[in-house]
């Protein structure tokens, strides 16, 4: 087996892609030869060694982090600043400092600046997910033939970029680099526009009156059926992404606007050619998911 990259990971926050990781590195140990971890609660910290998928629980972040030369930020981009705040100055000399946050300008912008001098700053973003959060989501394959994006800074310590790219890899993810910016315009539309619709749409639904409503539980076809799924996703989470990617959101969700409307007005005039040419689009982006196999 490998040499571990790490001696001791540190991992803030323990829900479906903190557990995950955990879950992975207790079962290879060539990531880490001790996994700690942190959470708001002490009842999840014992539900994590009920599991057995860490070596160490710490409620304290500052513990959490004390002689970890990795350090994983797992929470939502939210409790970042503060996160980065309480363990600032009880990172470890030449420590990494990594995330999986779904925004990539706020997380510079908050983490940034609290990075002590000598410890390396490597933000990153695994684009695997489900509608499942807390320490039972995690499963050891959830990263398997899915992207992780890095987005490091100017000048960040190369051999750091390098290590926390063999996490990722280790992980079964595929690892690439974007420029933070680019990121979040990027997950703006992949991401972050559909968890809106399909919050929306589900809002939509709630609000209609007594026998509507309950036929609309009553007899979901799949295309509602999987809008519900992305809308269980945690609340607390997509609020942070929201209000900590509002450009590109708002962006992408102007222009959204623009091409639902034009889809209206073919609607409304009978136009055929138009309305076909879009499901022909759709049909042409879900086949090459497909080939690409990100299905």
């Amino acid at each position: 087996m490998a040499e571990p990259l790490f001696r001791r990971l540190a991992l803030l926050g323990i829900g479906l892609i903190g557990s995950s990781v955990a879950r992975i590195a207790m079962e290879r140990r060539d990531i880490a030869a001790e996994v700690v971890a942190n959470a708001r609660s002490q009842a999840t910290l014992d539900r994590v060694l009920h599991l057995g998928i860490a070596d160490r629980v710490e409620l304290d972040p500052a513990k959490a982090v004390a002689g970890a030369d990795c350090v994983m930020l797992c929470a939502p981009v939210g409790a970042y600043a503060a996160l980065a705040e309480a363990i600032s100055p009880h990172l470890a000399p030449g420590a990494i400092i990594t995330d999986v946050g779904s925004t990539k300008v706020s997380v510079i912008r908050d983490v940034g600046p609290l990075v002590p001098a000598g410890v390396h700053f490597v933000p990153g973003h695994p684009l695997a997910g489900t509608e499942y959060s807390g320490p039972d989501a995690g499963f050891t394959t959830l990263f398997q033939n899915r992207w992780c994006l890095l987005t490091p800074p100017p000048g960040t310590d190369a051999e750091a970029v390098a290590k926390v790219r063999a996490l990722w890899e280790r992980c079964g993810a595929m690892v690439d680099q974007m420029d933070p910016a680019h990121h979040d315009r990027v997950l703006a539309i992949v991401s972050h526009l559909p968890h809106l619709l399909a919050f929306t749409i589900c809002g939509t639904a709630d609000d209609l009156e007594g026998e509507s409503r309950k036929e609309v539980l009553q007899f979901a076809a799949t295309g509602f059926r999987d809008f519900t799924r992305i809308a269980a996703s945690d609340p607390v989470m997509w609020r942070d992404i929201f209000l900590n990617n509002r450009e590109a959101l708002l962006e992408m969700l102007a222009r959204f606007t623009e091409d639902a409307q034009a889809m209206a007005r073919a609607v409304r005039w009978g136009d055929a050619a138009y309305i076909e040419d879009k499901i022909h689009r759709g049909r042409r982006i879900r086949k090459s998911l497909i080939e690409l196999k990100q299905a």
